[in-house]
């Protein structure tokens, strides 16, 4: 599901920025450590803000971002473009992933699972394209969005 008019210019603010880079982030990447040299997804990117995070705060050696919203994978190629040769931007769906089995060493989720009507289905496809031993690092607004 596309964000509404006023969700995205909550998602479109420093305010969330600010969260995302000095909290989120870190909580994170105490939790699940670097994505040193690995392959990456990130569901649901937004204007980029997470997936620049990923490049230079967990440095992944690459990252795929999706997002459903053309203009949001717009608005992320234009702040992620001296990234170009570590990152590829796509409109895509979190639920139906055009992706192969075991494709990725690591997902993320800045919190837009909740944003999914068919949520179970967005979460089975992270698993079906993470590798073995891959890792889901997601946040949720509240412990009740699911």
């Amino acid at each position: 599901m596309k964000l509404n008019a006023v969700e995205k210019v909550l998602m479109n603010n420093p305010v969330r920025s600010a969260v995302q880079r000095w909290y989120e982030v870190p909580l994170l990447r105490d939790i699940g450590g670097s994505t040193c040299g690995e392959r990456v997804l990130e569901i649901g990117c937004g204007r980029g803000v997470g997936t620049e995070q990923i490049l230079r705060r967990f440095d992944a050696a690459s990252v795929v971002a999706i997002d459903l919203d053309p203009d949001m994978v717009r608005r992320a190629r234009a702040r992620l473009a001296r990234f170009e040769s570590r990152c590829e931007l796509r409109v895509g769906d979190a639920s139906v992933l055009d992706f192969g089995d075991d494709s990725f060493d690591a997902v993320f989720d800045f919190g837009i699972i909740h944003h999914i009507p068919d949520w179970p289905a967005a979460v089975t496809e992270v698993s079906r394209v993470l590798r073995p031993g891959g890792r889901f690092f997601f946040e949720e607004v509240t412990n009740h969005a699911l």
